[in-house]
C-alpha cells in the first residue's frame, strides 16, 4: 500500500499524497504505459479479509460501473478503510477500484470527503478508455464519499 497520510493542495482542492502520487505515475507515463499501469493496479486489488468475504452482501453495488463492482467502507480509530470487489476479466474497473482503495484506505474522513470529484479525470486516461468506465471510476468515489458522510454523521 502507498502513503497516504498527508494531504497536499492541488490548486484549490485537497489531494492526500498516496491519490497526487498515482495521478503523477500516470501523468509520467505516455497513453499506452499509462493503460499498462492501470492494468498492474488491477493486479494489486487487495483480496477481502476473511471476515467479510462471506458478507458481500452487505456491499453497495457501484451501478456506474459496467462490471460488477461492490463497495463498503468502515470507519474505525477515525481512518477509513475501504473494501471493493470487482472481477477479474474486468481489469479496468480493478484497476480503478484498486486505487480507490490504495489511495483512501487510512485516510480520514475528511480528508476523503475533500478528494476532488474529478480525480478520476486527472489520471490523464480520457484518451484511453471511454468515458463509461470514467463514469465508473467516478460512481466508485462518489459512492465511497456518500457512505462516508452517512457513517459519520451516525
Amino acid at each position: 500500500m502507498r502513503d497516504n497520510r498527508v494531504v497536499t493542495e492541488t490548486g484549490t482542492t485537497a489531494l492526500p499524497h498516496a491519490l497526487a502520487d498515482i495521478r503523477d505515475e500516470f501523468l509520467a507515463l505516455g497513453l499506452k504505459d499509462r493503460l499498462q499501469l492501470l492494468l498492474e493496479f488491477s493486479n494489486e486489488l487487495p483480496e477481502l479479509p476473511e471476515h467479510l468475504r462471506d458478507k458481500t452482501d452487505l456491499f453497495e453495488q457501484v451501478v456506474e460501473c459496467q462490471s460488477p463492482v461492490f463497495i463498503d467502507v468502515k470507519i474505525e480509530d477515525a481512518a477509513v478503510q475501504l473494501y471493493a470487489t470487482a472481477p477479474r476479466e474486468s481489469p479496468t474497473t480493478r484497476g480503478f477500484a484498486s486505487i480507490l482503495v490504495q489511495g483512501i484506505t487510512g485516510l480520514s474522513p475528511a480528508e476523503v470527503l475533500a478528494i476532488p470529484s474529478d480525480f478520476p479525470q486527472m489520471l490523464g486516461l480520457g484518451e484511453a478508455v471511454s468515458p463509461l468506465r470514467l463514469r465508473g471510476m467516478s460512481g466508485m468515489l462518489g459512492r465511497t464519499k456518500r457512505q462516508i458522510a452517512a457513517k459519520s454523521a451516525a
